[in-house]
């Protein structure tokens, strides 16, 4: 099957257009034949290198973390899904390979395409709506009228997640540029800060929950918007301890991440806030729920951008811009 994939770790680097083996079935595997795959900043961090210390993948590597496609063929022990079936997935960040003609995902990490969506429009939803419901609903425990501060609300995980907590009943503010400020408002955002004219942390104060997908100094100018016993949740880092042990890391790399986020865990503290850091998880269970507020229109995606297979280097290239509205994608057609 055709694929993208790296031989080596190296910042900026191409993906190599190759022929690689169909995936082996396991037991409570589906073979999923791909027809879009959603691209992702993490796509990047992964070739360039930054996870190699906690993710131990097995050089070469195909890329892609996001999928919508057709079953072909399934298991032994696979009881939720039959050949022809429209799904989608995150396959998890042990199986990753979506950028490719094929994939092997545990039925446990997939399901159904909502019947409300394209191929494209499904494939772009699974790591980013995965990372909105880990945070708000589970993480966080989000609660009607609580108000919640989203970062970068025009990216991939912004659109979904102002989304997911109106649905919850909250009031959301977000950050964003003076040209996507139409965008988040359509979106539900109560409260919208232009981050080229105004600081957030002036503007926003007693909030119960801040979730951020930036840089160290907005993690850090985030507090001085939260209530004492508020939380803030970080999709960028830096990694935790409680990170560390739930990924089974060793203790060299548990230290490395205890001091790497003692500085936040350190003022949290002091303000008597619940810093975490979130990777997100593979949950097909979580992604049917989902699934249903798609179909009950309740949700959306928020697309930038398709571009066709041969072209995954461009579709890459684009999302490290920083500059994607919503989602970007590549298509099998």
């Amino acid at each position: 099957m055709k694929s993208f994939l790296i031989d080596r770790y190296k910042k900026g680097g191409a993906l190599r257009l190759g022929e690689t083996p169909v995936p082996e079935l396991r037991e409570n595997d589906v073979l999923i034949e791909i027809r879009a795959a959603g691209v992702n900043p993490v796509d990047a961090k992964i070739r360039d290198g930054e996870f190699k210390l906690i993710l131990r993948y097995r050089l070469p590597l195909i890329l892609g973390s996001d999928l919508a496609g057709v079953v072909t063929r399934i298991g032994s022990k696979v009881t939720r899904f039959s050949p022809g079936d429209e799904v989608y997935a995150h396959p998890g960040q042990d199986r990753i390979g979506t950028f490719a003609e094929f994939i092997a995902v545990d039925q446990a990490n997939v399901a159904l395409k909502p019947k409300n969506l394209t191929m494209e429009e499904a494939a772009s939803m699974p790591l980013v709506a995965l990372t909105a419901w880990q945070a708000l609903v589970e993480r966080a425990k989000l609660q009607k009228g609580q108000k919640v501060l989203i970062h970068a609300g025009s990216g991939g995980v912004g659109t979904l997640a102002i989304q997911l907590a109106k649905h919850l009943g909250a009031h959301v503010a977000t950050t964003t540029s003076t040209a996507n400020i139409a965008l988040v408002q359509s979106l539900g955002a109560d409260v919208v800060i232009d981050y080229k004219k105004d600081d957030f942390e002036t503007v926003l104060q007693g909030y119960d929950v801040v979730l951020n997908s930036l840089g160290k100094d907005t993690l850090e100018k985030s507090l001085a918007v939260l209530k004492p016993g508020g939380t803030l949740i970080s999709i960028s880092g830096p990694p935790d301890p409680d990170f560390a042990r739930k990924s089974g890391l060793g203790w060299p790399l548990q230290l490395v991440t205890r001091l790497l986020s003692s500085g936040i865990r350190r003022k949290a503290k002091r303000r008597r806030i619940n810093y975490s850091f979130l990777f997100m998880t593979a949950n097909g269970g979580q992604l049917g729920q989902i699934t249903s507020l798609i179909e009950a229109g309740e949700i959306r995606p928020v697309m930038d951008r398709v571009f066709p297979f041969e072209k995954t280097n461009e579709a890459l290239a684009y999302v490290e811009t920083g500059r994607a509205k919503g989602k970007v994608v590549i298509t099998m057609k």
